[in-house]
Formats: C-alpha cells, sequence, structure tokens
C-alpha cells in the first residue's frame, strides 16, 4: 500500500468511465432520529442526506483540518454527490453502521464532499486515487494525513469482503494500524505521493510561446481518431458504458462541413437519431440520463444532469441546421421544456440534477409494464405502444443490484418508428394519457443546489435556442435566468463570481469553470439580445477571470482561486462529461475578443491553447472542447454587426437570421456599447440592417434576410 505513489507517472493518464447509478430519497425520513452531525447546518443536498450519520462528520474546513492535527489521526475524506448511487449504497451498508461509525468517530477524523460545490478538491483527491489504483469513481474514499496529503484511498468499499475488495471496516482498521505503528512510513508515502502529483500537475504540456503547434493537422488528426471509434450500429463514439460527450460529434459536424466530409456528418446525425431514440432519452418528458450501460443507448443510468443536457441542445440545434430535419429541433426544444418544467427556480435559476430512483427503486419513474398500459389506455392505443416502443411482457430493464427488483419493466425506446396515416394522433393520445399518470408517481429526488458553472452552460443553450428557433419563453428564461445569477452569484464591487447558490445562502468559493461557462452564457445572450449591459457583464467576468486564475507566464488557468485548502494548483484540462474550465475559457475568451476587438483576451486564449497543445496533439479524446477553440483561432470569424431599427419585430428577424444558419466560428454584436471600434462608426438608421464581415472586410449592409443567411455560411476546404 505505501508504495503505491511509485505507481503514480504511470497511472494518472488513465480517464476512468466507471460511474454510478443514483438514489433517491435522503436516507433518514424518522422524525426523531438518532444521530445529527455537523452536517445539519450545510446547504448542500449531498452533505444533508449525511446529516443523520452516526459518524462524527465534519464540512470540508479548518474546524476538521485542526481536530486532526491536535489528535493526530488521520483525516478520512469521502466525496460523492447527492444523485450517486454508490454513495448511497456505501452510505446504507456502512456510514450507518454504529460499529464502523464507533471506529471512524475513535480513529479518525471525518470529513464529507460533495464534489459538485468542491471540484477542485475532488480534481486534486480523485488524481491521487487513479495514481494509486489505477482507477477512480464515486463514492471517492481516501485517506489524509493531518496535512491534507493523501496516503491510501480507493471508490466503493462493501461491508463484507467481497467483490474481490476487503470490507470497509478491515480497510479502516488496517489503516489504523500502519498510522499509529507505521506513521513515519505513512508521512513519508503521501509526502512522495503529492510530490509525484505535483510535478505531472506543474509540468507544461504544451509548447508556451509556439505557436506552430497549432495548425490545421490537430484537426485533421483529431478527426481522424474520432472517427475510428465511431460505433457504426448504435451511433455513438466507443462502447459501453457509452456517454454522450458532446463535445466531440459537435467537433465532428463541425470539421465535417469545414472539410467537406459527408462520412463524419452522417456519424453525427447517426448518433444523434440513435440517442434520441434510446431508453437514455426520457420520450415521455423530454431530456437524457447521464450515460447509457450498454452499446445501444438503450438501459441508462435513469439520473439527469443539468450539464449533460445543455450540451445536448448545442449538438441537436447543430444537427438541425446542418441538416434541415425538424426532429432534432424537437429534440432540442423538449430538453429545455423539460428543464424549464421540472429543473428551475421559480426565480430562474437552474437545479443540478434529478436522481434515477425513486421508492428506493432505480427506474421506477420512468419505466413501464405492459399491464399498466393495457389498463390506462384504449385498445388502439395499447397496440400503437407496444408496437412503437417495443413493450413486452418480460420487459427489458431488471435492476440486478436490487435484492428485491421490479419485474417485467420497460424502458420505452422507439422499436417500430414507422406510422401509418392517422398514427401519430392516436400515439399523441396515448403519450398524453402516459405523461399524465407518471406524474401522479412519486419524483426521483431532485438536487436544488444552484451552480453557477452549470447555470452558464444551459443560459446558454437556452439563449441559442432562441436565435436559432425564434421560441419566445426561450429568451424570456434565459433573461430571468441571468437576472437570477447576477442577483445571488455576482458581487459587482469585487467583480467575483460565487459557485452555489441554495435556499437563499451563496458559498464562498470561486471555481474557473463557473467563471468560463457562466461567461459563455452570457455571451450567448448577448447575442441574441444585443444589449449593452450584458455584454459589459461578459466584460467584467472576463478581466476577473484573467486576474485571478490565469498562469501568465506559462498559460493555463488554475482552477480555483482564493483558497488556502487545497495541496496543490491544478490546471483542468479534461473535457469528460463536463467540459474543463479551460476549454471553455478559451472559447469565450476568443469570442469576446471578437466582439469587442480587445486583445488581451485572445492573447489569454492563445497562451492557454499553446500550454495544452501536446494534449490536443497526442490525445484528441481527452480534450474535444479545446479542440473546437482551437478550430475558432484558426479562421478569422464572421462577424455580424446589426444596426438596431425602431421595430423591435424587425430587430428579431434580422437577429433570428443570422442565427438561423450553421456558422460555429461567428459573433453578432450591435453598435452601441463596449463593441469594437469599427461597429461604434456605423450610422444609425430608422430601419434595421447588417453589415456582414471577415477581418478587416464588410460587405455592403443589408435586411435582405436570405441574403444575410446566404453571407453567414460558412466556407469550405
Amino acid at each position: 500500500m505505501l508504495a503505491a505513489a511509485a505507481g503514480c507517472s504511470r497511472n494518472l493518464e488513465k480517464t476512468n468511465q466507471r460511474s454510478n447509478t443514483v438514489s433517491s430519497q435522503p436516507a433518514h425520513p424518522a422524525s426523531h432520529p438518532a444521530h445529527t452531525n455537523r452536517l445539519a447546518g450545510e446547504k448542500s443536498p449531498y452533505l444533508q442526506q449525511h446529516k443523520h450519520n452516526p459518524v462524527d462528520w465534519f464540512p470540508w474546513g479548518s474546524e476538521a483540518f485542526d481536530k486532526a492535527r491536535k489528535e493526530n489521526k488521520p483525516i478520512f475524506l469521502s466525496i460523492g454527490y447527492s444523485t450517486c448511487h454508490w454513495c448511497h449504497v456505501m452510505e446504507r451498508e456502512s456510514f450507518e453502521d454504529e460499529t464502523v461509525a464507533r471506529f471512524l468517530n475513535d480513529h479518525f477524523v471525518s470529513i464529507k464532499v460533495d464534489r459538485e460545490e468542491r471540484p477542485d478538491v475532488d480534481k486534486i483527491y480523485m488524481t491521487a486515487v487513479q495514481a494509486i489504483s489505477g482507477q477512480g469513481g464515486w463514492p471517492l474514499n481516501i485517506f489524509l494525513t493531518t496535512d491534507l496529503r493523501p496516503f491510501y484511498g480507493g471508490t466503493y468499499y462493501p461491508p463484507e469482503n467481497k467483490y474481490g475488495r476487503p470490507s470497509f471496516l478491515q480497510v479502516l482498521q488496517h489503516i489504523s494500524e500502519l498510522w499509529n505503528k507505521r506513521g513515519k512510513d505513512v508521512a513519508e508515502s503521501a509526502l512522495d505521493l503529492t510530490q509525484r502529483l505535483k510535478e505531472f500537475v506543474d509540468q507544461a504540456p504544451g509548447n508556451p510561446g509556439n505557436t506552430s503547434a497549432l495548425n490545421r493537422s490537430v484537426l485533421q488528426n483529431a478527426a481522424t481518431q474520432f472517427k475510428a471509434e465511431y460505433d457504426s450500429k448504435n451511433g455513438g463514439f466507443g462502447g459501453a458504458p457509452k456517454f454522450p460527450r458532446p463535445s466531440q460529434p459537435i467537433f465532428l459536424l463541425r470539421y465535417g462541413v469545414k472539410f467537406n466530409d459527408q462520412e463524419a456528418i452522417n456519424m453525427v446525425l447517426h448518433t444523434c437519431d440513435k440517442m434520441a431514440a434510446g431508453g437514455m432519452y426520457d420520450q415521455l418528458g423530454g431530456g437524457f440520463a447521464r450515460y447509457s450501460t450498454d452499446a445501444g443507448w438503450l438501459v441508462p443510468h435513469f439520473e439527469k444532469m443539468l450539464y449533460d443536457n445543455a450540451q445536448l441542445i448545442h449538438l441537436y440545434l447543430d444537427a438541425y441546421l446542418i441538416s434541415g430535419q425538424e426532429k432534432f429541433a424537437g429534440i432540442a426544444r423538449d430538453i429545455i421544456r423539460y428543464v424549464l418544467r421540472d429543473m428551475t427556480h421559480p426565480s430562474g435559476g437552474f437545479y443540478s440534477a434529478e436522481d434515477a430512483d425513486s421508492e428506493g427503486k432505480e427506474g421506477k419513474f420512468y419505466c413501464w409494464s405492459r399491464r399498466e398500459l393495457l389498463e390506462l389506455l384504449s385498445a388502439s392505443e395499447f397496440e400503437l405502444v407496444t408496437r412503437y416502443y417495443g413493450v413486452t411482457e418480460k420487459g427489458n430493464f431488471v435492476d440486478h443490484s436490487d435484492p428485491e427488483p421490479l419485474l417485467n419493466q420497460n424502458i420505452l425506446s422507439v422499436v417500430d418508428p414507422k406510422l401509418q396515416p392517422g398514427e401519430e394522433n392516436v400515439l399523441n393520445s396515448a403519450r398524453n394519457k402516459m405523461f399524465s399518470a407518471r406524474s401522479k408517481r412519486v419524483r426521483p429526488h431532485l438536487d436544488d443546489k444552484v451552480l453557477a458553472s452549470w447555470n452558464g452552460l444551459m443560459l446558454g443553450a437556452i439563449a441559442r435556442a432562441y436565435g436559432t428557433l425564434g421560441d419566445a419563453e426561450f429568451l424570456a428564461a434565459a433573461e430571468k435566468n441571468h437576472a437570477f445569477i447576477s442577483k445571488t452569484l455576482w458581487d459587482p464591487q469585487s467583480t467575483t463570481l460565487f459557485h452555489r447558490w441554495r435556499q437563499g445562502e451563496r458559498d464562498s468559493v470561486q471555481l474557473l469553470t463557473a467563471y468560463a461557462c457562466y461567461l459563455e452564457g452570457v455571451l450567448h445572450l448577448y447575442e441574441v439580445t444585443l444589449d449593452p449591459e450584458q455584454l459589459q457583464f461578459a466584460i467584467n467576468l472576463a478581466t476577473s477571470m484573467i486576474q485571478k486564475f490565469e498562469d501568465k507566464i506559462a498559460g493555463g488557468f488554475f482552477q480555483s482561486a482564493g483558497s488556502d485548502d487545497l495541496i496543490l494548483k491544478i490546471k483542468d484540462d479534461y473535457d469528460g462529461a463536463e467540459q474543463s474550465g479551460n476549454s471553455v475559457a478559451v472559447s469565450a475568451l476568443l469570442r469576446l475578443a471578437a466582439i469587442t476587438e480587445r486583445k488581451e483576451f485572445k492573447e489569454s486564449a492563445e497562451r492557454t491553447l499553446q500550454f495544452f497543445s501536446a494534449r490536443m496533439e497526442k490525445i484528441p479524446q481527452a480534450v474535444p472542447n479545446f479542440i473546437l477553440g482551437l478550430d475558432y483561432l484558426l479562421e478569422e470569424p464572421r462577424r455580424a454587426v446589426l444596426v438596431k431599427g425602431s421595430n423591435p419585430e424587425e430587430n428579431r428577424r434580422l437577429i433570428h437570421s443570422i442565427h438561423s444558419v450553421f456558422q460555429p466560428n461567428k459573433v453578432v454584436l450591435s453598435t452601441t456599447g463596449p463593441v469594437e471600434p469599427f461597429a461604434l462608426t456605423l450610422p444609425k438608421s430608422p430601419a434595421p440592417r447588417a453589415y456582414i464581415c471577415t477581418g478587416t472586410a464588410c460587405m455592403p449592409p443589408t435586411a435582405d434576410l436570405k441574403q444575410i443567411q446566404q453571407l453567414m455560411k460558412p466556407s469550405t476546404r
């Protein structure tokens, strides 16, 4: 165990896609619980779920650290999130067990962390566990010295010896014995592991100052590697478990248009079809689950995450604009309607996630038995639904991890999409009945915290959907969200964006991903409203982000700022299910630079791309969103400068015409506010008109919608 640090450099590059199902309600419905610990005072829904454990939990902070040092006890750090199935399994099996809790309380200082609130803490210790064991996942359980250095850890530990793993209590006993009898060895191992982690995260993986590494060959190499992973039968890239990872197909669409590669485009359109037809997509309520356990998108772990759905809106909008197929626009609309219906605070903030389980059963909210449908639907509706969705008596889903699983359950997926004349109305009638009946079921647990980062992603997706599709409710939702975040999480005096709001309180954490993702979202909003106050907000946010997070010498952005509780400063670069803060910062800064012509924004983005250039060349699968940023850098963006007229409806039509064309390398700006100098020189006009510019060349102004669309089309190579 103590020699684990020696494997650090070998294992750190491994990425983990072993993930989690989720659980539903907090584990303690009793009105008079036997135990209440310090987590009762925390706002995180995940920490709240553990507040009645007999374990003497501390939140991450100085109180716990001081106790560990004072009593010379190792720290047991457990990290998870509120919709994580195996986190809840381990809670029921171990953290609610009085014997385990007593041993933890006697021999350790135990800390709980919500990874969604503190991804910077999670990143450090996840990297350490990947170095120790070669894999990662949640729950993340790791042991630290009193100065927060890791020395051993893993993921889920069973209550008894099984799955080839020792029981959790045995692990605790072994660690305690090592701490007491070989404390010096433990300290040296922790120091060695921390040093190796520091060397890994400090290395400059790119070529700072060398722009020659940023060229078109990186795009072509990435496309070749992505296409090689394509699943021609089921769509998607790679095998089971299958994650959407939208940045990868979004890049292939962009590449396919730019390089006239119809094969790449078809791969993505096929993938979009298969995902939307599968069980990973909620066929009745809209929205996608986090991933599919199988290669065919049928069986999800049913949790729905805000960040996945935000990115998938962009993917389906791109698919619609390129293909012209309305079905893709319909999927984007349905995702947004799901979010506005089920994932939105009354004041406009977007919630974080919905669980997979209800009433302790995974998928119970979403699945159907044939008998239920027979009792609910008319004969014609029943016949069509069972054929269309492939409903059988046996069913297609059993939760084998449940000792008493529900039987005969069907996940709805489109098995036979062919409809005869008149059948569409029958199907819609049946779907309405099913949705109404499902709405009466016990809903999955809602993680109702509002995160600036994920809100920025959804803000941008909904604002862009308004620009592309024209639905007025989308603009209203986007503007309401921005007003909410500006009021609750933004401090204009210190230009500080905090990360989490819940139940009237915000945290004190500052994270790159919050600044970058919200900057990206506000820019999408500005490009459909052309409100100069929104642009000024974006400038203030970007300026503060650069000041607080950027490494101006080597390039790149550190993951967090103002924190004295981290043993390492990390520059996150992995574009997995969530895009990295660095890659989002690149794209947002390049767009803001094109709108404002402020060189410092572009230079910061270029330094970041240079720092991570080797990653893009060698392992593009790990950084697809960086490659999207590189694509934007390599092509002078199309600038649509709109001179607003006096008629708001005419202005809206021109804005919509600009956004109704697939042109990812563009910006849209007006002639007022802190925009580029050229735009400020354009004369006002009672009727709106648009100047379409590239570099220093602009086409004559026009109000012709078809001409604007033609001028906005991307050029091919």
